[in-house]
């Protein structure tokens, strides 16, 4: 049994997908592109909203000198625009278990703060997690280590699962030397078998079994 478990959020616990899609197109169409498929955008997530911006812009053709622009504009929307997004079968009953069994939760995503806080507000679960380190916490961002280390370090230092979707969520795990559960229905980019997991899943039955909850 692990001390403490730490999640990531989007294509973990909330499939955010239909958000980013929104906001995406209506930055496309203030910048005179074509809208984007959901699937196209879900590509685009893992690397925070820099990254994200900067793919959408590549995959249009549009030059890197609207980045500073188009980011500004694409932060603006995501703080205003109201949540989308759902948790995934099975993460509610898993959360509210941990708690139940007096595990600390984290959480620790690329999505910038504000709108990582409304998202948990909208889900009612802004007191779950002792911890929320997010993609404006600090200076760096995952997949460097530190913001998965900062967590570790709030919960007291205990030995944690870190549980992700992404090859970014797998290579932060890794550079932190903290066990990993890969969530296989998020937004990987390539092959489960290609990823360095202890444990993968495609349902939250088979985590909550993992952990003892239920």
């Amino acid at each position: 049994m692990h001390d403490a478990v730490i999640f990531d959020l989007d294509g973990t616990l909330v499939d955010s997908a239909h958000d980013i899609h929104a906001i995406a197109n209506v930055l496309m169409a203030d910048l005179g592109a074509a809208p984007f498929l959901l699937d196209e955008a879900r590509s685009y997530v893992g690397n925070g909203a820099a990254t994200f911006v900067a793919r959408c812009l590549a995959a249009r053709g549009l030059p890197e000198t609207l980045h500073a622009e188009a980011l500004a504009r694409f932060q603006a929307l995501y703080e205003t625009q109201e949540p989308l997004c759902r948790p995934y079968p099975g993460v509610e009953p898993l959360l509210a278990g941990l708690s139940a069994q007096g595990v600390p939760l984290g959480l620790c995503t690329n999505k910038p703060g504000r709108p990582a806080a409304k998202v948990l507000a909208a889900l009612g679960w802004s007191d779950v997690f002792a911890v929320v380190v997010a993609g404006d916490t600090l200076p760096a961002m995952k997949p460097d280590p530190a913001p998965l280390r900062h967590a570790l370090d709030a919960l007291g230092g205990r030995a944690a699962l870190y549980v992700g979707d992404s090859e970014v969520d797998a290579e932060t795990a890794q550079a932190a030397g903290t066990p990993f559960a890969l969530f296989t229905e998020g937004y990987r980019r390539g092959p489960v078998e290609a990823m360095a997991a202890d444990f993968a899943f495609a349902d939250y039955a088979a985590l909550s079994a993992r952990l003892g909850v239920g």
